[in-house]
């Protein structure tokens, strides 16, 4: 649940209020974690309005928020007063990460769809779930994607999206916890998404 409520500065006007965001985040790009926490303070539920306007789902927009306040922590020495006013950037930033995160779900409809086509090979044939999406014209295309993905997040897609594994199972059966799972999977659909794009 997000917890940081949107509060300007009391008693300032707008224009001094983006004066002194334009200072706080001086200070954020200077490296000073305080900063950060009272930038993200004041407009953490901006960013997650941003983000649930976009996604349309509660969890989903809370967990691009937490992915977008790393970024925004991480890029911060790299801002420039050129590059617009924080709080914009900050959005901007929010906006770009949900819609990743729209384009890697529908690929991963995709995925799921092309895997749900193929027939299921016969116990004993050495067919994996990837040789069935290859029969497809389509899932040639993903087969070669998913090939270039680091083994673990591969592992972890095929399993939760050609072997109908829940997260909880796949933590089981990989003896990962939970969080690395969905990292695995959230970081290799990126990828993914990005790799067929490039294929486009």
């Amino acid at each position: 649940m997000v917890t940081g409520v949107e509060r300007p500065a009391m008693n300032l006007s707008p224009d001094e209020a983006r004066e002194e965001d334009a200072a706080v985040f001086a200070r954020v790009a200077g490296g000073d974690p305080a900063a950060f926490a009272e930038f993200f303070d004041r407009h953490s539920s901006l960013l997650y309005g941003v983000a649930l306007k976009i996604l349309g789902n509660e969890q989903d927009a809370e967990d691009v928020l937490q992915d977008a306040c790393v970024l925004l922590w991480e890029r911060a020495p790299l801002y420039r007063p050129g590059l617009g006013h924080p709080v914009a950037w900050a959005v901007a930033l929010t906006r770009n990460k949900s819609i990743d995160r729209l384009r890697a779900s529908r690929r991963r409809t995709e995925v799921m769809g092309l895997a749900a086509e193929e027939p299921v090979a016969a116990p004993g044939a050495g067919v994996t779930s990837v040789d069935r999406v290859i029969s497809a014209e389509a899932g040639e295309a993903v087969a070669r994607a998913l090939t270039t993905l680091p083994v673990e997040q591969r592992e972890a897609i095929e399993l939760a999206f050609l072997g109908g594994l829940t997260q909880q199972e796949i933590s089981q059966r990989l003896g990962q916890p939970l969080g690395t799972i969905k990292a695995r999977i959230r970081r290799g659909m990126l990828a993914l998404r990005d790799v067929l794009e490039g294929q486009s």
